[in-house]
């Protein structure tokens, strides 16, 4: 039987690679996100040119009826949910000094990136946790968190925060959700080539030019899909709570 995954912002960047491959592994793609769509048609289109079948229900995961709204839209049309990838994030609107940062920018950080996937996971496994097992299991959760998780960085402190309660809402969910035929895993991206990314692209590239990343390129949104990828597709079946760093080894302490 044909399954189906769900993606939270899935109309471009890493999200849209995501989608992309799990259709191109025959999966129904559901897309949550706040674009209009009409805005990525060009990514749309290729779902179309794969004969994917495809769900995009415009709304934002921070907004309580709009996750109510899409994961009734994808039942409807699909019945079951065997896949949740959490990718729908923001960085700060202006990046400050932890010093000057505002509670305006906390919250819009915190409430989509923390809040919006901790409900919204919430609302999935709920719904997982009524379905059949199919094999060994009844879904995967998949959290695109980031290498912010653990690094400091002290103008964009709101999105490290998120990503460290993002971090530990992968543990807790692994831990709740074990035993239900339900795994969870994390990846946190270090430097990958999207919007958010552009307005620090030369800093970043300086630093893969002077040696900080052993492995010397920008990732890509395919990297991060490729991961996904593997996360669903039960080979990794005895582990849970597990995450991947993205990073082009970043995370290795170096001398």
């Amino acid at each position: 039987m044909k399954q189906t995954a769900v993606i939270t912002g899935g109309s471009r960047g890493i999200g849209f690679a995501i989608a992309r491959q799990l259709a191109s592994e025959n999966y129904n793609v559901a897309i949550l996100d706040v674009n209009d769509p009409e805005a990525y048609r060009e990514n749309l289109n290729q779902l179309d040119e794969m004969k994917a079948d495809w769900l995009y229900y415009r709304g934002s995961v921070a907004e309580k009826a709009d996750r109510e709204g899409f994961v009734q839209a994808v039942t409807e049309k699909y019945g079951d949910i065997d896949v949740l990838v959490n990718n729908a994030g923001v960085a700060p609107l202006v990046r400050q000094d932890i010093l000057q940062m505002t509670e305006e920018s906390f919250d819009r950080v915190m409430t989509i990136n923390l809040k919006g996937a901790m409900f919204f996971t919430q609302l999935v496994a709920r719904k997982m946790l009524e379905q059949e097992y199919k094999g060994n299991r009844r879904g995967v959760i998949v959290n695109i968190c980031s290498s912010s998780a653990y690094i400091s960085s002290i103008i964009r402190g709101e999105y490290c925060m998120s990503k460290a309660g993002m971090a530990m809402m992968t543990l807790l969910y692994a831990d709740r959700l074990a035993g239900e035929g339900i795994n969870v895993y994390e990846i946190r991206p270090g430097v990958i080539d999207t919007d958010m990314t552009s307005v620090v692209h030369k800093k970043y590239s300086d630093l893969i030019e002077k040696g900080a990343f052993p492995i010397a390129r920008w990732g890509t949104p395919q990297d991060i899909a490729d991961a996904v990828s593997v996360f669903v597709s039960g080979k990794l079946s005895y582990c849970t709570g597990n995450y991947l760093d993205l990073d082009g080894g970043f995370h290795i302490p170096r001398l």
